[in-house]
Protein backbone atom coordinates (compact mmCIF):
# COMPACT_ATOMS: atom_id res chain seq x y z
CA UNK A 1 0.00 0.00 0.00
CA UNK A 2 2.46 2.31 0.40
CA UNK A 3 4.48 1.71 -2.43
CA UNK A 4 1.31 2.14 -3.94
CA UNK A 5 0.77 5.56 -2.65
CA UNK A 6 4.78 6.69 -3.28
CA UNK A 7 4.20 5.89 -7.12
CA UNK A 8 0.84 7.88 -7.07
CA UNK A 9 2.46 10.90 -5.26
CA UNK A 10 5.69 10.44 -7.76
CA UNK A 11 2.80 10.48 -10.72
CA UNK A 12 0.83 13.38 -9.07
CA UNK A 13 4.14 14.99 -8.90
CA UNK A 14 5.16 14.72 -12.70
CA UNK A 15 1.67 16.11 -13.46
CA UNK A 16 2.01 18.99 -11.42
CA UNK A 17 5.59 19.83 -13.08
CA UNK A 18 4.16 19.63 -16.96
CA UNK A 19 1.28 21.73 -15.53
CA UNK A 20 3.60 24.59 -14.40
CA UNK A 21 5.70 24.22 -17.64
CA UNK A 22 2.70 24.42 -19.55
CA UNK A 23 1.37 27.89 -17.79
CA UNK A 24 4.65 28.98 -17.69
CA UNK A 25 4.94 28.60 -21.50
CA UNK A 26 1.60 30.55 -22.20
CA UNK A 27 3.05 33.64 -20.56
CA UNK A 28 6.80 33.66 -22.08
CA UNK A 29 4.53 33.11 -25.53
CA UNK A 30 2.35 36.23 -24.65
CA UNK A 31 2.20 38.23 -21.62
CA UNK A 32 0.41 39.33 -19.84
CA UNK A 33 -2.99 37.18 -19.40
CA UNK A 34 -5.35 36.95 -17.10
CA UNK A 35 -6.23 33.69 -15.47
CA UNK A 36 -8.98 32.91 -17.82
CA UNK A 37 -6.86 33.95 -20.65
CA UNK A 38 -4.41 31.31 -19.51
CA UNK A 39 -7.24 28.57 -18.75
CA UNK A 40 -8.15 28.99 -22.39
CA UNK A 41 -4.81 28.41 -23.81
CA UNK A 42 -3.37 25.73 -22.35
CA UNK A 43 -6.45 23.61 -21.90
CA UNK A 44 -6.53 23.26 -17.96
CA UNK A 45 -9.10 24.04 -15.99
CA UNK A 46 -9.22 27.32 -13.88
CA UNK A 47 -9.00 26.67 -10.14
CA UNK A 48 -5.65 24.63 -11.84
CA UNK A 49 -4.36 27.95 -13.42
CA UNK A 50 -5.51 29.65 -10.32
CA UNK A 51 -3.64 27.51 -7.99
CA UNK A 52 -0.34 27.03 -9.97
CA UNK A 53 -0.44 31.22 -10.69
CA UNK A 54 -0.11 31.75 -6.61
CA UNK A 55 2.70 29.09 -6.55
CA UNK A 56 4.45 30.79 -9.47
CA UNK A 57 3.67 34.31 -8.05
CA UNK A 58 5.66 33.26 -5.02
CA UNK A 59 8.83 31.21 -6.13
CA UNK A 60 9.17 34.68 -8.20
CA UNK A 61 8.55 33.38 -11.84
CA UNK A 62 5.48 35.24 -12.69
CA UNK A 63 4.14 38.93 -11.44
CA UNK A 64 1.32 40.56 -11.44
CA UNK A 65 1.09 43.32 -13.34
CA UNK A 66 -0.50 47.22 -13.01
CA UNK A 67 -0.82 47.66 -16.90
CA UNK A 68 -4.25 48.44 -18.31
CA UNK A 69 -5.91 46.38 -20.64
CA UNK A 70 -6.45 47.79 -24.26
CA UNK A 71 -9.97 48.37 -24.49
CA UNK A 72 -10.97 47.15 -21.01
CA UNK A 73 -14.60 46.89 -19.76
CA UNK A 74 -15.78 49.01 -17.13
CA UNK A 75 -15.76 47.81 -13.68
CA UNK A 76 -12.97 45.75 -11.40
CA UNK A 77 -10.20 44.44 -13.48
CA UNK A 78 -9.64 41.25 -14.11
CA UNK A 79 -6.12 40.09 -12.20
CA UNK A 80 -2.99 40.20 -15.03
CA UNK A 81 0.07 38.17 -14.75
CA UNK A 82 4.03 38.52 -16.72
CA UNK A 83 6.30 36.14 -17.08
CA UNK A 84 9.54 37.61 -15.44
CA UNK A 85 11.87 37.15 -17.96
CA UNK A 86 14.73 39.93 -16.08
CA UNK A 87 14.26 36.55 -13.18
CA UNK A 88 17.31 34.93 -14.57
CA UNK A 89 19.92 34.76 -17.25
CA UNK A 90 21.57 31.92 -19.25
CA UNK A 91 24.70 32.14 -21.62
CA UNK A 92 25.40 30.55 -24.84
CA UNK A 93 28.85 30.03 -25.88
CA UNK A 94 30.56 28.65 -29.12
CA UNK A 95 34.10 27.78 -28.60
CA UNK A 96 36.02 27.00 -31.59
CA UNK A 97 39.25 26.09 -33.34
CA UNK A 98 39.94 29.84 -34.26
CA UNK A 99 37.22 32.31 -32.27
CA UNK A 100 34.68 32.15 -29.37
CA UNK A 101 31.00 33.54 -29.43
CA UNK A 102 29.20 34.25 -26.30
CA UNK A 103 25.66 35.37 -26.12
CA UNK A 104 23.48 36.68 -23.02
CA UNK A 105 19.72 36.35 -22.72
CA UNK A 106 17.09 36.61 -20.37
CA UNK A 107 14.65 33.51 -20.16
CA UNK A 108 12.73 34.29 -22.37
CA UNK A 109 15.57 34.42 -24.94
CA UNK A 110 16.11 37.91 -25.38
CA UNK A 111 19.94 37.96 -26.35
CA UNK A 112 21.49 41.33 -24.21
CA UNK A 113 24.59 41.36 -24.94
CA UNK A 114 26.80 39.59 -27.14
CA UNK A 115 30.78 39.05 -28.13
CA UNK A 116 32.93 37.45 -30.29
CA UNK A 117 37.10 37.22 -29.99
CA UNK A 118 39.09 35.48 -32.20
CA UNK A 119 42.43 33.66 -31.06
CA UNK A 120 45.32 31.47 -32.15
CA UNK A 121 44.46 28.26 -33.47
CA UNK A 122 47.87 27.03 -32.19
CA UNK A 123 46.54 27.44 -28.49
CA UNK A 124 46.98 23.99 -26.11
CA UNK A 125 43.65 22.56 -24.67
CA UNK A 126 44.78 23.94 -21.63
CA UNK A 127 44.92 27.28 -23.10
CA UNK A 128 41.34 27.43 -24.22
CA UNK A 129 39.82 26.47 -20.94
CA UNK A 130 41.95 29.60 -19.32
CA UNK A 131 40.61 31.76 -22.35
CA UNK A 132 37.30 30.12 -21.50
CA UNK A 133 37.13 30.92 -18.11
CA UNK A 134 38.77 34.39 -18.27
CA UNK A 135 35.92 35.70 -20.87
CA UNK A 136 33.54 34.43 -19.46
CA UNK A 137 34.10 36.28 -16.12
CA UNK A 138 35.15 39.11 -18.15
CA UNK A 139 31.98 38.81 -19.96
CA UNK A 140 29.15 38.58 -16.93
CA UNK A 141 31.16 41.58 -15.27
CA UNK A 142 30.84 43.92 -18.09
CA UNK A 143 26.79 43.46 -17.33
CA UNK A 144 27.10 43.77 -14.07
CA UNK A 145 26.65 40.25 -13.36
CA UNK A 146 28.54 37.33 -11.19
CA UNK A 147 28.24 33.76 -11.62
CA UNK A 148 25.83 33.05 -9.37
CA UNK A 149 23.25 35.47 -11.79
CA UNK A 150 23.63 32.64 -14.14
CA UNK A 151 20.99 30.10 -14.45
CA UNK A 152 22.47 27.77 -17.16
CA UNK A 153 25.22 27.60 -19.41
CA UNK A 154 24.97 25.29 -22.76
CA UNK A 155 28.66 25.53 -24.61
CA UNK A 156 29.77 25.03 -28.40
CA UNK A 157 32.59 22.70 -29.28
CA UNK A 158 33.88 21.11 -32.47
CA UNK A 159 33.70 17.61 -31.42
CA UNK A 160 32.03 14.90 -30.59
CA UNK A 161 30.49 15.02 -27.06
CA UNK A 162 28.98 11.27 -25.41
CA UNK A 163 26.38 10.58 -23.11
CA UNK A 164 28.60 11.12 -20.25
CA UNK A 165 29.49 14.70 -21.17
CA UNK A 166 33.22 13.76 -22.69
CA UNK A 167 34.60 15.22 -25.73
CA UNK A 168 36.50 13.12 -29.03
CA UNK A 169 37.80 16.46 -31.04
CA UNK A 170 39.98 15.95 -34.54
CA UNK A 171 39.61 19.69 -34.63
CA UNK A 172 40.95 19.92 -30.58
CA UNK A 173 42.65 17.21 -29.88
CA UNK A 174 43.89 17.85 -26.78
CA UNK A 175 40.38 17.85 -25.20
CA UNK A 176 39.72 14.21 -26.10
CA UNK A 177 37.95 12.91 -23.07
CA UNK A 178 37.73 15.99 -21.41
CA UNK A 179 34.71 16.69 -19.47
CA UNK A 180 34.74 20.36 -19.61
CA UNK A 181 31.66 20.69 -17.93
CA UNK A 182 33.55 19.29 -14.35
CA UNK A 183 35.95 21.95 -15.31
CA UNK A 184 34.31 24.48 -15.38
CA UNK A 185 31.98 24.12 -12.38
CA UNK A 186 34.00 25.80 -10.20
CA UNK A 187 33.75 29.02 -11.92
CA UNK A 188 29.97 28.92 -12.79
CA UNK A 189 28.21 27.29 -10.27
CA UNK A 190 24.97 26.32 -12.54
CA UNK A 191 23.83 23.67 -14.93
CA UNK A 192 26.35 23.16 -17.58
CA UNK A 193 25.25 21.59 -20.61
CA UNK A 194 28.15 20.80 -23.51
CA UNK A 195 27.12 19.63 -26.94
CA UNK A 196 28.64 19.46 -30.65
CA UNK A 197 28.72 22.61 -32.02
CA UNK A 198 26.53 21.06 -35.22
CA UNK A 199 24.17 19.66 -33.21
CA UNK A 200 23.61 23.48 -31.59
CA UNK A 201 23.20 24.60 -34.92
CA UNK A 202 20.53 22.73 -36.22
CA UNK A 203 19.04 23.54 -32.66
CA UNK A 204 19.14 27.38 -33.75
CA UNK A 205 18.04 26.98 -36.85
CA UNK A 206 14.54 25.37 -35.80
CA UNK A 207 14.24 28.12 -32.89
CA UNK A 208 14.96 31.11 -34.59
CA UNK A 209 16.40 30.25 -38.25
CA UNK A 210 15.58 28.82 -41.52
CA UNK A 211 14.30 25.58 -39.86
CA UNK A 212 11.72 27.16 -38.07
CA UNK A 213 8.51 25.30 -39.86
CA UNK A 214 10.50 22.18 -40.14
CA UNK A 215 10.74 19.33 -37.83
CA UNK A 216 12.83 17.08 -40.14
CA UNK A 217 16.19 18.78 -40.65
CA UNK A 218 19.59 18.10 -41.38
CA UNK A 219 21.92 21.05 -40.71
CA UNK A 220 24.79 20.95 -42.85
CA UNK A 221 28.21 23.16 -42.30
CA UNK A 222 30.19 23.91 -45.41
CA UNK A 223 33.54 25.54 -45.63
CA UNK A 224 36.72 23.25 -44.37
CA UNK A 225 34.92 21.20 -42.20
CA UNK A 226 32.04 19.22 -43.00
CA UNK A 227 29.49 18.07 -40.26
CA UNK A 228 25.93 17.90 -39.96
CA UNK A 229 23.10 18.40 -36.96
CA UNK A 230 20.16 16.07 -37.70
CA UNK A 231 16.84 16.77 -35.97
CA UNK A 232 13.75 13.69 -36.20
CA UNK A 233 10.34 15.04 -35.50
CA UNK A 234 11.16 17.98 -33.98
CA UNK A 235 13.81 16.54 -31.76
CA UNK A 236 17.51 16.48 -31.90
CA UNK A 237 18.83 13.30 -32.76
CA UNK A 238 22.43 12.78 -31.16
CA UNK A 239 23.21 9.05 -32.01
CA UNK A 240 23.68 6.36 -29.10
CA UNK A 241 27.36 8.26 -28.49
CA UNK A 242 26.52 11.61 -29.62
CA UNK A 243 28.56 10.76 -33.37
CA UNK A 244 24.96 11.04 -35.75
CA UNK A 245 25.94 13.10 -38.75
CA UNK A 246 29.86 13.28 -38.46
CA UNK A 247 30.39 12.87 -41.96
CA UNK A 248 34.13 14.34 -42.28
CA UNK A 249 35.30 11.08 -40.58
CA UNK A 250 34.87 8.56 -43.52
CA UNK A 251 37.23 9.32 -45.87
CA UNK A 252 35.73 7.33 -48.52
CA UNK A 253 33.23 10.24 -49.31
CA UNK A 254 36.16 12.21 -50.08
CA UNK A 255 35.69 14.87 -48.24
CA UNK A 256 39.17 15.98 -47.39
CA UNK A 257 40.02 16.60 -51.63
CA UNK A 258 36.73 18.81 -51.62
CA UNK A 259 37.74 20.75 -48.52
CA UNK A 260 41.78 21.10 -49.53
CA UNK A 261 40.38 22.43 -52.91
CA UNK A 262 38.13 25.56 -51.05
CA UNK A 263 41.54 27.83 -51.79
CA UNK A 264 40.95 31.12 -52.71
CA UNK A 265 43.13 34.40 -51.88
CA UNK A 266 42.18 36.71 -54.97
CA UNK A 267 41.78 40.01 -53.83
CA UNK A 268 41.80 38.71 -50.00
CA UNK A 269 41.70 41.66 -47.08
CA UNK A 270 43.52 42.16 -44.52
CA UNK A 271 42.06 40.22 -41.73
CA UNK A 272 39.77 38.54 -43.69
CA UNK A 273 39.43 34.47 -44.28
CA UNK A 274 39.71 32.77 -46.92
CA UNK A 275 36.46 31.27 -46.95
CA UNK A 276 35.11 34.99 -46.51
CA UNK A 277 37.09 36.81 -49.15
CA UNK A 278 35.16 33.57 -51.25
CA UNK A 279 31.79 34.29 -50.31
CA UNK A 280 32.30 38.06 -50.94
CA UNK A 281 33.75 37.01 -54.30
CA UNK A 282 30.85 34.88 -55.34
CA UNK A 283 28.15 37.41 -54.30
CA UNK A 284 30.03 39.83 -56.77
CA UNK A 285 29.98 37.67 -59.41
CA UNK A 286 33.31 36.76 -59.89
CA UNK A 287 33.78 33.59 -62.41
CA UNK A 288 36.72 31.87 -60.89
CA UNK A 289 34.81 32.32 -57.13
CA UNK A 290 32.08 30.36 -58.72
CA UNK A 291 33.81 27.91 -60.24
CA UNK A 292 36.17 27.18 -56.75
CA UNK A 293 32.65 26.92 -55.22
CA UNK A 294 31.03 24.77 -57.71
CA UNK A 295 33.98 21.91 -57.49
CA UNK A 296 33.69 22.28 -53.91
CA UNK A 297 30.36 21.32 -53.90
CA UNK A 298 30.84 18.81 -56.77
CA UNK A 299 33.20 17.29 -53.71
CA UNK A 300 31.08 17.22 -51.22
CA UNK A 301 27.40 16.32 -52.54
CA UNK A 302 28.19 12.43 -52.53
CA UNK A 303 28.39 13.03 -48.70
CA UNK A 304 25.08 14.93 -48.45
CA UNK A 305 23.62 13.03 -50.77
CA UNK A 306 24.41 9.92 -48.61
CA UNK A 307 22.64 11.60 -45.45
CA UNK A 308 19.95 12.52 -48.19
CA UNK A 309 19.13 8.92 -48.99
CA UNK A 310 19.95 8.03 -45.25
CA UNK A 311 17.40 10.01 -43.56
CA UNK A 312 14.78 11.46 -46.08
CA UNK A 313 14.79 14.92 -44.25
CA UNK A 314 12.08 17.93 -45.04
CA UNK A 315 15.06 20.46 -45.11
CA UNK A 316 18.18 20.69 -45.75
CA UNK A 317 19.79 23.92 -44.26
CA UNK A 318 23.38 25.01 -45.15
CA UNK A 319 25.07 26.90 -42.50
CA UNK A 320 29.07 27.31 -41.94
CA UNK A 321 31.78 29.18 -43.48
CA UNK A 322 30.34 29.35 -46.25
CA UNK A 323 26.78 30.36 -45.71
CA UNK A 324 27.79 34.16 -46.36
CA UNK A 325 27.99 32.94 -49.96
CA UNK A 326 24.17 32.79 -49.69
CA UNK A 327 21.35 32.03 -52.59
CA UNK A 328 23.16 30.76 -54.99
CA UNK A 329 24.74 27.72 -52.43
CA UNK A 330 21.02 26.11 -52.84
CA UNK A 331 21.06 25.97 -56.64
CA UNK A 332 24.52 24.44 -57.33
CA UNK A 333 24.48 21.93 -54.75
CA UNK A 334 21.13 20.99 -56.32
CA UNK A 335 22.94 20.69 -59.48
CA UNK A 336 25.15 17.80 -57.93
CA UNK A 337 22.53 16.51 -55.96
CA UNK A 338 19.90 15.10 -58.57
CA UNK A 339 21.66 12.59 -60.71
CA UNK A 340 22.73 10.71 -57.12
CA UNK A 341 19.81 10.71 -55.21
CA UNK A 342 16.27 9.97 -55.61
CA UNK A 343 15.17 13.40 -54.92
CA UNK A 344 16.46 16.85 -53.06
CA UNK A 345 14.80 18.08 -50.69
CA UNK A 346 14.23 21.71 -50.04
CA UNK A 347 17.77 23.64 -48.98
CA UNK A 348 18.01 26.82 -47.63
CA UNK A 349 21.02 28.84 -46.33
CA UNK A 350 21.56 29.98 -42.41
CA UNK A 351 20.96 33.63 -42.24
CA UNK A 352 21.91 33.68 -38.35
CA UNK A 353 25.37 34.25 -39.15
CA UNK A 354 28.70 33.49 -37.15
CA UNK A 355 26.02 33.37 -34.01
CA UNK A 356 24.31 30.28 -34.93
CA UNK A 357 26.00 27.93 -32.98
CA UNK A 358 25.94 30.08 -29.47
CA UNK A 359 22.03 30.80 -30.19
CA UNK A 360 21.78 26.75 -30.11
CA UNK A 361 23.59 27.21 -26.86
CA UNK A 362 20.94 29.20 -25.76
CA UNK A 363 17.98 27.42 -26.86
CA UNK A 364 19.92 24.22 -24.46
CA UNK A 365 20.08 26.57 -21.92
CA UNK A 366 16.66 27.29 -21.43
CA UNK A 367 15.96 24.03 -22.05
CA UNK A 368 17.40 22.69 -18.97
CA UNK A 369 15.85 26.24 -16.94
CA UNK A 370 12.69 24.55 -18.24
CA UNK A 371 13.55 21.39 -16.97
CA UNK A 372 14.08 23.11 -13.53
CA UNK A 373 11.23 24.81 -13.22
CA UNK A 374 9.24 21.60 -13.30
CA UNK A 375 11.36 20.53 -10.67
CA UNK A 376 10.12 23.29 -8.18
CA UNK A 377 12.95 25.47 -8.06
CA UNK A 378 12.94 29.39 -7.39
CA UNK A 379 14.53 31.88 -8.62
CA UNK A 380 18.17 32.50 -7.98
CA UNK A 381 17.20 36.32 -7.71
CA UNK A 382 13.54 36.67 -6.75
Amino acid sequence: MASHDRARGHDLAALRGLNTQVVLRALRQESPQTVSRIAGATGLSRPTVEALVEELVGRGWIAETDAPAAGRAPGRPARRFRFRAEAGHVVGVDIGLRKIVLLLARLDGEVVARRREDFPEELTGAERIELLRGRLRAFLADQGLGPHDVWSVGIGVPGMVDETGRIRSVIVPDWTDLDLARRLADDVPCRIHVENDVNLAVLAEHWRGAAMLADDVACVLVGRRISCGVMIDGRLHRGRRGGAGELGILPRLGLDAAEKALAWDADRRPGESETDALARAVRAGDAGALDVLDRYLAGVAPGIAALVLALDPELLVLSGALAPVGDPLGPLLTEHLRPITLHVPRIAVSTLGREGVALGAVRRALDAVESHLADGARPLRP
